[in-house]
């Protein structure tokens, strides 16, 4: 007689609870809102480390949205200048030559002129320093100007050459009629003109439970197809509700009652960069709509090619309830 460990007596068609999402059990429980927000970054606060541990420039500038990191880049090289040209008026009226400003703030300006000319290493020739100090401190700018150039190719170029995903999610997910049963359901679309190639889809679901102690108990759905080859136009995730999924038997209410919340996480190779690029999405139960199914938004142009509508990627219908397959004896 063999004895079952707990794992092989439990039913084959049983959905399969993982411990977390690597958030930690303890976290998961005891949080009360979204884990993973709507633009894929998690819904945790770090902190016991200084300001200066915790910063990284490097990470910050390459991640940081293009217009903080334009506006930061302009913020960072005009006040580099204000501060040499600061200098130079402060050196005195003959720090500069071939000034022939007058008033105070007149040679402020030619001194900022003059300092954006060696920063930048333009030189027109028309101003230049007189002196040791000035041209101490236009050897130290110029130094300067050389490091942020260098700075900003190279972060400029990792920007541009960083690959990430554009995928768009529909707003919201679906609880469908699906082959005479029903179905969990979101649209995703590739916003880009180049090519995603062996796009893979992983569906985590959470649902609180209520025991001795209310706890997150996490879910990997098994899915209609986890896999397609290219992502040409549109594509819809489903996860078919059969008697072994994690959501069987439950209605609206009772998905909000567990504070339901689905992580989808994308990854696919750029054919552009032949890199992989991945992209995350949560559903909370109050995004997720019942009885109704994606609006097609296919559409033809006048050279008979196939074209599809992205504005239209969250357009829903009400759905009709699908009757159970006739089995003919």
């Amino acid at each position: 007689m063999t004895s079952e460990t707990p794992k092989q007596a439990r039913s084959a068609d049983a959905p399969q609870s993982s411990d977390d999402l690597g958030i930690g059990r303890r976290a998961a429980d005891s949080s009360r809102l979204r884990l993973l927000n709507p633009d894929g970054s998690f819904n945790v606060e770090r902190s016991g480390q200084s300001f200066f541990q915790s910063l990284h420039l490097y990470h910050a500038f390459v991640t940081m949205s293009w217009g903080r990191f334009l506006v930061l880049a302009s913020v960072t090289y005009l006040g580099a200048n204000v501060v040499f040209a600061a200098v130079y008026f402060l050196l005195g009226s003959g720090a500069v030559t071939g000034s022939g400003a007058v008033s105070a703030l007149e040679r402020f300006l030619d001194c900022f002129f003059f300092s954006v000319q060696t920063f930048s290493t333009i030189g027109y020739g028309g101003l230049s320093p007189s002196g040791i100090a000035s041209n101490v401190v236009m050897t130290v700018e110029s130094m300067a100007g050389m490091f942020f150039v260098a700075l900003g190719a190279g972060l400029l170029f990792a920007r541009f050459s960083r690959p990430h995903a554009r995928i768009l999610f529909s707003d919201s997910a679906l609880i469908a009629p699906f082959q005479g049963g029903r179905a969990f359901m979101f649209r995703v679309a590739n916003r880009r003109r180049s090519q995603l190639i062996d796009v893979e889809a992983t569906v985590v679901v959470t649902l609180r439970k209520s025991g001795q102690r209310t706890r997150r108990a996490f879910y990997t759905l098994e899915l209609e197809r986890n896999r397609v080859m290219f992502l040409p136009l549109h594509w819809v995730v489903v996860h078919p509700i059969t008697d072994g999924s994690p959501l069987a038997g439950l209605d609206e209410e009772g998905l909000r009652a567990c504070e339901t919340e689905f992580f989808i996480l994308l990854s696919a190779t750029d054919e552009a960069s032949s890199q992989r690029v991945h992209a995350r999405r949560s559903y909370t139960d109050d995004e997720v709509i019942w009885g109704a199914r994606f609006r097609a938004i296919y559409a033809s142009d006048p050279k008979g090619r196939v074209r599809i509508d992205l504005s239209a990627i969250s357009a829903v219908e009400p759905a009709e309830v699908e009757a159970p397959p006739v089995r003919v004896s």
